[in-house]
């Protein structure tokens, strides 16, 4: 073995080994035997790192443990095995046992087979492992992208307690309980990506980019509306010490030993070095920064898809310069990424990755993150195929019930349970409102708000509308009526509650109203010249005689006969022709005195100017003209 080869070795031991010392956290979720008695109860299960767990969900199925074939490590058509459910069947779970070939290539020889589910009994009495993929470099890992199924390590104890209660011939029955798996506290998901820039590690690398460019649209619309909380992550190792000189971690590292990242084609003579993704990643980790900062964080994934696409390590594009153009491009502050990023050479810390290498270490009841890529949705680890769908429904497991956003209420993530029958819950078919409520974990029946207006009730059998405005739903749940032009309603459009019949109706207001005959009655016109006629709602009352009905005092005004009547229209002329003439007499006396009052004044001014033929001449001296 040469000098290179060793030192890639030893370096490469150092890596595993700061794993091994790392607090790996398994995750689970609950598996509850429903029959037989005998091993009744809820156990644990460990979640497999492949398929697709079926978060925030549930799933019922019974337990088949093949006589032949226990391992699926070969195909179970070579032992004429199915287990396809037949039609009012439950899904089938297959109890497999450890050992001999990888836990993905069981999952898929199981899958292939028509089971719904595996259940991997462990070969020896240990905590529970988390079942992993295995490397690519020594399987044919072709089928690891198509595996759909769920899968769960279950303990020896419990495997053995299976199989005795199926040689004993009875049927075994559980429920595997994906719905705590993932916290959900409140209406936001936190998440983070722990992902890498490295594009030439096989089929890991290659299934990271395809999550990118696929997951990116859902991402955006989570975060722009603010959904979610998303950052990403990037794993660095720091080179020992007593290597820090040397020339494996001087073309692995930056920042004199302290950022370290393997060959990304675990050979040193050829193609890029470990520094050269180490800075890529601190790059990454800086855009991300730089955009969070101006309020626009769901951009980072439009630069690293466009990353992968166009600055490729196969195509010797993975440069800064390629880089550049693309932070460029998306209108991305160079000047502050670059600055972000500082000197790799430097003897220095670098703050980014410093802090990205302090949240490695796990904190809560999250552990260590120790594989790329990794997905931590609300502290948790996820478990599972790496894929736009999957990731989808344990995100969508993180939020608190009834605050999903739209996108999680889809059909491809979920079974709409309002759907049959109307989820057992109370519903209006006329006015088409319904106390079910989809929700990414199942339903809830909760009475509703419509147009402002709010239901009460249980949401199970009975929901009413309440309040003001009630009335314009459904009529408030009340009875309502319209004949010809004319329409009454037993709903009162106020705070008050209830069904009332308007007056002029009697009944329970809810289901009917019934017209009130008042003639049949005799609660109105009843003077001795009055004639009723019942109408619908209301009444017609009438005199005799020509006299005219006062409705308020049920009574008519007048009395005597016709004669009389006019009579009194005859005085009436009268009087008003009377008071005519006296108008227009007063104003003739009115315009003869003004006249005569007007002559006098002009007579006295035209005297004070000129002799009136009524007085004397004056005498004088005068002259002659």
């Amino acid at each position: 073995m040469n000098q290179e080869k060793l030192g890639f070795f030893t370096l490469f031991f150092l890596v595993i080994l700061s794993l091994a010392l790392g607090r790996f956290v398994v995750e689970k979720n609950n598996l509850k035997v429903t029959s037989p008695d005998s091993i009744k109860g809820i156990y644990e299960c460990a979640i497999g790192n492949f398929g697709v767990p079926q978060y925030g969900g549930t799933l019922v199925g019974t337990v088949v443990y093949p006589k032949s074939n226990q391992k699926a490590c070969k195909s179970y058509n070579d032992f004429d095995i199915s287990f396809k459910s037949k039609p009012g069947q439950k899904p089938t779970f297959v109890l497999i046992d450890r050992g001999d070939c990888f836990f993905t290539l069981k999952a898929w020889i199981a899958q292939q087979a028509g089971a719904a589910a595996i259940l991997v009994a462990d070969n020896k009495a240990e905590p529970l492992i988390t079942m992993d993929t295995p490397e690519e470099d020594k399987s044919d890992a072709d089928y690891l992208q198509n595996i759909t199924i769920p899968s769960a390590l279950i303990t020896k104890s419990l495997g053995d307690s299976i199989k005795s209660a199926l040689s004993g011939g009875d049927m075994v029955n559980m429920k595997l309980d994906w719905t705590e798996s993932v916290p959900h506290p409140d209406e936001r998901v936190e998440y983070e990506l722990w992902t890498n820039s490295n594009d030439v590690c096989g089929k890991k690398c290659d299934t990271q980019i395809d999550f990118l460019k696929n997951f990116k649209g859902a991402a955006q619309i989570l975060e722009k509306g603010g959904h979610t909380q998303f950052t990403p992550h990037y794993i660095t190792w720091y080179c020992p010490e007593a290597f820090t000189l040397s020339k494996q971690c001087k073309s692995q590292c930056i920042n004199h030993g302290r950022y370290c990242a393997p060959d990304p084609e675990q050979d040193f003579t050829k193609g890029y070095d470990g520094k050269d993704v180490v800075v890529q990643n601190l790059r990454q980790a800086c855009v991300y920064r730089v955009l969070n900062e101006t309020g626009k964080p769901w951009v980072w994934w439009d630069y690293v898809t466009d990353f992968a696409i166009r600055c490729p390590m196969k195509e010797k594009k993975y440069t800064k310069e390629c880089a550049d153009e693309i932070i460029k491009s998306l209108g991305i502050d160079l000047k502050k990424v670059d600055k972000c990023i500082g000197d790799p050479d430097a003897d220095v810390e670098n703050p980014i990755l410093k802090a990205e290498q302090e949240s490695q270490i796990g904190k809560g009841s999250r552990g260590d993150v120790t594989i790329l890529p990794t997905l931590v949705v609300n502290n948790r680890q996820y478990r599972g195929k790496l894929e736009k769908g999957a990731v989808l429904k344990a995100m969508c497991s993180g939020f608190q019930e009834s605050t999903e956003p739209a996108i999680c209420l889809t059909e491809e993530l979920e079974t709409n349970e309002c759907l049959e029958n109307n989820g057992g819950c109370w519903q209006d078919k006329a006015a088409n409102i319904t106390a079910c409520r989809d929700t990414f974990r199942g339903r809830l029946c909760e009475c509703p708000t419509v147009q402002g207006v709010k239901f009460s009730g249980d949401g199970y059998t009975h929901c009413r509308a309440s309040g003001a405005l009630h009335c314009g739903i459904n009529n408030g749940g009340c009875w309502r009526e319209t004949r010809g032009i004319y329409t009454y309603s037993a709903c009162v459009d106020d705070h008050s509650n209830g069904c009332k019949c308007p007056h002029g109706f009697k009944g329970d207001g809810v289901k009917s109203c019934e017209d009130v005959d008042e003639c049949k009655e005799k609660t109105v016109c009843q003077c001795p010249e009055c004639k009723c006629k019942n109408t619908w709602g209301s009444y017609e009352c009438s005199c005799n005689n020509g006299l005219l009905y006062m409705r308020e005092h049920d009574t008519c005004i007048g009395s005597g006969k016709v004669g009389t009547t006019k009579l009194s229209w005859s005085f009436l002329w009268i009087l008003i022709i009377g008071v005519g003439v006296a108008g227009i007499s007063g104003y003739a006396i009115y315009k003869y005195r003004i006249r005569t009052y007007m002559d006098a004044e002009i007579r006295g001014i035209m005297a004070q100017y000129m002799p009136l033929e009524s007085q004397p001449t004056p005498t004088g001296p005068h002259m002659d003209i």
